[in-house]
């Protein structure tokens, strides 16, 4: 099943928690706290202003982004754990040190 957002929608792969705490403690999943980071899997085609014309979105498929603790609602799509928030519920967009680079 292929799953496709619609407007400001955005799928986010939500990023690998630690196993072990920095003493060296595992950590069971009941007590991990989730990420608040992932990399994004979809993106939506974007809003219409007033005047019917598509704003696209800021956000491309691969980004890694951050995002607030509670935000999107968790879906199942294939068995794979996903979240559907939209794009104003994420905070930013992590750029690699390259990116990071030829922004400087």
């Amino acid at each position: 099943m292929k799953f496709r957002p619609l407007h400001d929608r955005v799928v986010i792969r939500r990023a690998a928690g630690d196993v072990k705490s920095k003493g060296g403690i595992i950590i069971p999943d009941t007590a991990k706290e989730k990420p608040q980071e992932g990399e994004v899997v979809a993106v939506g085609p974007g809003l219409r202003d007033e005047d019917g014309k598509l704003i696209p979105l800021d956000l491309k498929i691969g980004d890694s982004v951050l995002f607030g603790k509670w935000s999107g609602s968790e879906i199942k799509v294939d068995g794979e754990e996903l979240l559907i928030m939209k794009e104003s519920d994420i905070m930013g967009v992590v750029e690699t040190t390259e990116a990071a680079r030829k922004a400087a």
